[in-house]
């Protein structure tokens, strides 16, 4: 008489395991509209950790590109580039795309990925098609970086939860290899020649991000500085007297 599995039980050892191993979870976050894929936000800090950043960024740009000419490619795919995954979804002539470690649970990726659609949306979803310049929702980048620390962790009871739910499923999501993706007339070393406009964009976002600092920095410390300012020149006053 056999044993009778105990799922509960091996669901637990699936997830000792996953969590024994150091596993980072979003490398990029991209976003960007379709219809001529203007990227319109990003992750400031992404890809800071890993080499050849602005190689895979090409990458994403080419993605981008290919989807801007109307290639007939699924809502929701996976494609396969060195040690990482960009998966994406599409939704609203927008494409959201984030880049993983292998390892890194493809169901937990792309729920990470519907959160970001669902917030996007909701702040966002008028001005999308209007929008005229990179990077025009550069602000986002608050919610990405808060909600990439929600799907960090694998060993969390909120992402444990996740990957138990049957209700959202990914085993219907394509997985493909990024040299089958771009296709023949955009292999990787034609990528390359990209690099002199995004580096031009790169910049230009660069800017924006540092007077989103300053600003940020002004705000800040403005206050503080009045008060000083003002108990300098008090303490001045009296002591004139």
């Amino acid at each position: 008489m056999q044993t009778p599995i105990n799922h509960k039980k091996s669901k637990l050892v699936i997830f000792a395991l996953l969590g024994s191993c150091e596993v980072k979870m979003v490398k990029l976050t991209m976003i960007a509209r379709v219809t001529d894929g203007l990227p319109l936000a990003e992750g400031l800090d992404d890809g800071r950790d890993i080499q050849d950043s602005e190689f895979y960024k090409q990458q994403v740009k080419a993605l981008f590109k290919n989807l801007s000419r109307g290639q007939n490619e699924p809502s929701r795919m996976s494609v396969e580039t060195g040690p990482y995954v960009f998966h994406y979804i599409i939704e609203g002539r927008v494409c959201y795309l984030t880049m993983c470690d292998r390892a890194y649970p493809k169901k937990l990726a792309f729920q990470y990925l519907e959160d970001l659609k669902n917030e996007f949306e909701r702040v966002n979803g008028t001005q999308i098609e209007t929008a005229a310049r990179p990077y025009a929702f550069i602000k986002f980048d608050t919610f990405i970086q808060k909600t990439k620390k929600l799907y960090q962790d694998t060993r969390t009871q909120r992402n444990i939860a996740k990957l138990n739910d049957e209700l959202y499923e990914v085993h219907q999501i394509m997985t493909r290899n990024v040299q089958e993706v771009l296709g023949v007339g955009e292999k990787l070393d034609q990528v390359s020649q990209m690099s002199s406009r995004l580096t031009s964009e790169s910049r230009i976002y660069a800017d924006k991000a540092r007077d989103l600092n300053r600003q940020a920095l002004i705000r800040k410390w403005a206050p503080v500085a009045i008060v000083l300012g003002l108990v300098f020149l008090l303490f001045w006053v009296i002591k004139l007297r």
